[in-house]
């Protein structure tokens, strides 16, 4: 790694000893490439080989002049509706259609503005009263009712593949009073979550993603022949990531369908039968992969993981490279990473990995509590500098308070700010960083980061609730969920009705899986929320979730006369989700099942019973007990085959 950081220790001056080394650690200098701009590397890939494949998507591929044709057409349609540094939120999944508006509006140089398909009511609402949103791409189906009834124009959009909408429009919609326009030189722009309730818009500019593709394209290799994943959810940052390596690398882009999302074997056969050959996932979604026995006949060269603390490393059968990433939103997704290679040493080593050093042109720096560089060893906040840093947040009162001046002894020609990510780390003597929590309350749930004031204030937006505290319990294996504690204003409100209301304002992983209704909080000493104590509570069995807490008009919770695999069903549903009133009656996403927990889920009944559900067998079942009916069919028809 020496020539990829630089790192530098004095000696005493008494001693003649190497004095304790600071916490700083430089990743090499960019390349002179590194100047050349994301767009431009794209469309040289467009001159090169224009007949290579630049997306496929089952059966259909889109050839890189087919995909710049098909921009052109978008660029065409948006004339004189869209211009330079507009701000358009995309609302589209992982498809042929979402690549060809990132290209168009990169050609046209607006800032795109991902938000996922199903962006939620209440969120845009947020996001377009705070940021001003030029218009909104997506189908018209499922935009916003304030989007549905504003002029819009029909886009010729890619109507095929997965996850494909069969219709796209632009929506325009006129920008509240006082929205905040993107700064002038943004590329892209993603929403983080937001300690005041509210998201808030993170602007990127070109030449720190360029920085970040270079780093990517020269750790996997990635080129003309390779097919690159495109795996993470749209509304979320690494996404940006999967598609620009691809289209700046000559490799074509492979959409994945939503159920690899929910079920390790269905992703590992998706690497194979898709030829993925370098990916990126979420952590809650990779160590379920690493958990199960490594496929010995898959493609898969490079799997860069992130989101959350990786907890094992790769086993020894693990025939890819496993990166092990760490980076906010606010330093352009990856700042450092550790590699683990199949032929490393440490292949077998029990310990969790490291999160690494930084890739070129970032600088980390560990600060103690009173903003001082602390020594190696020292935990402290994780700060990041250098050419990976976002411009800021949209709100500018924001961008001066979490993007500051370097502390003393960094060089203001290395960095001239720094980003407090909040988060605990301590460097180690090689420069190493391990990563040790959070300093306030922010949590990550499935990969993606979560402010409890966002979900909080999401929960008091129901005139039932006076108030609301959410905590996020782990269990023994150190995944978190989040528990919601409300205090009612007059009557019990529906906890059913709750979760169901907040969803239009919350991406899934913000979801609560419990809400459980208290007289008050407790307070601690100073009297604020003692949340240390609410945890302990979280950590405890729940109330029957619902007014009633029973499975249906007339149907008992109980499991007496259950099937075997009714039984089975229900007791690892309750076991995952720490719900012991789950009942058979009980749809699995409404009593509080996420994709990670459905992944579990899938995992513990194949361990139990041999049986290998798919995710959309779970997912499109109205019930428990219909969930364990497709169990039973599945049991007999293995029987029958044997």
């Amino acid at each position: 790694m020496t020539d990829m950081l630089t790192d530098t220790a004095t000696a005493s001056p008494l001693t003649n000893a190497p004095a304790a080394a600071p916490s700083v650690m430089h990743g090499r200098p960019l390349p002179a490439s590194a100047t050349t701009g994301v767009f431009s590397r794209y469309e040289e890939w467009v001159r090169r080989s224009p007949e290579t494949p630049a997306v496929v998507d089952g059966t259909r591929t889109w050839s890189y002049r087919e995909l710049d044709a098909a921009a052109d057409e978008i660029v065409r349609a948006l004339s004189g509706r869209v211009h330079a540094g507009d701000l358009v939120g995309v609302c589209l999944d992982r498809s042929a259609g979402l690549v060809v508006t990132a290209v168009a509006l990169a050609r046209m140089g607006a800032v795109y503005l991902p938000l996922g398909p199903r962006p939620g009511e209440r969120r845009i609402q947020a996001v377009t009263e705070d940021v001003e949103v030029a218009c909104l791409i997506g189908d018209p189906a499922l935009l916003p009712e304030r989007h549905q009834a504003a002029e819009r124009i029909t886009l010729p959009l890619p109507g095929e593949g997965t996850n494909a909408a069969a219709t796209t429009v632009a929506a325009f919609a006129p920008p509240a009073a006082g929205a905040r326009p993107a700064p002038p030189e943004s590329f892209y722009a993603v929403l983080t979550s937001g300690s005041t309730g509210r998201p808030k818009a993170v602007a990127v500019a070109e030449p720190a993603l360029s920085a970040l593709l270079d780093w990517y394209r020269a750790e996997t290799e990635l080129a003309p022949g390779d097919r690159q994943s495109l795996l993470i959810g749209a509304a979320f940052d690494p996404h940006v990531m999967e598609l620009w390596a691809g289209l700046t690398s000559g490799a074509a882009l492979v959409p994945a369908p939503d159920a690899v999302r929910w079920d390790p074997a269905e992703l590992t056969d998706w690497w194979r039968n898709a030829a993925v050959t370098v990916s990126v996932a979420a952590t809650p979604m990779a160590e379920p992969v690493l958990n199960r026995p490594w496929p010995r006949d898959l493609p898969l060269r490079h799997l860069i993981v992130g989101g959350d603390r990786m907890r094992r490393r790769p086993g020894a059968d693990v025939t890819a490279t496993v990166h092990n990433a760490y980076g906010p939103a606010e330093a352009t997704v990856v700042t450092t990473t550790h590699a683990m290679r199949p032929d490393d040493d440490g292949v077998r080593d029990a310990t969790p990995p490291s999160i690494g050093t930084p890739i070129p042109g970032a600088t980390v720096l560990v600060t103690d509590e009173e903003g001082r560089i602390a020594p190696r060893g020292a935990a402290g906040e994780l700060c990041i500098g250098g050419d990976c840093l976002a411009l800021g947040y949209l709100d500018p009162e924001l961008t001066a308070r979490r993007f500051t001046t370097p502390p003393a002894g960094i060089d203001p020609e290395v960095t001239q700010r720094v980003y407090r990510t909040g988060d605990r780390v301590r460097m180690l003597d090689d420069g190493t960083l391990e990563f040790l929590g959070r300093l306030d309350d922010q949590v990550k749930i499935s990969g993606v980061r979560i402010e409890p004031a966002e979900v909080e204030a999401a929960l008091e937006q129901d005139p039932a609730v006076r108030s609301a505290v959410v905590t996020a319990p782990r269990s023994a294996d150190g995944n978190a969920r989040l528990v919601a504690f409300v205090v009612a204003t007059d009557a019990a409100p529906d906890t059913d009705a709750l979760l169901s209301a907040v969803r239009a304002w919350l991406p899934e992983q913000a979801v609560p899986s419990a809400v459980r209704i208290v007289d008050a909080f407790p307070l601690d000493a100073n009297g604020k929320v003692d949340r240390a104590a609410l945890l302990r509570t979280a950590a405890e069995p729940a109330r029957p979730a619902g007014p009633s807490g029973n499975d249906g008009p007339g149907e008992s919770r109980s499991d007496d006369g259950a099937t075997d695999s009714e039984r089975l069903v229900l007791r690892l549903v309750r076991d995952l989700l720490d719900s012991p009133g789950a009942g058979l009656g009980d749809d699995f996403a409404a009593a509080g099942g996420t994709s990670l927990v459905a992944s579990r889920l899938l995992a513990a009944i194949e361990k139990e019973t041999g049986v290998r559900l798919r995710a959309p067998e779970l997912l499109r079942q109205p019930d428990l007990r219909a969930v364990a009916a497709v169990l039973d069919k599945r049991r007999a028809a293995t029987t029958a085959a044997i």
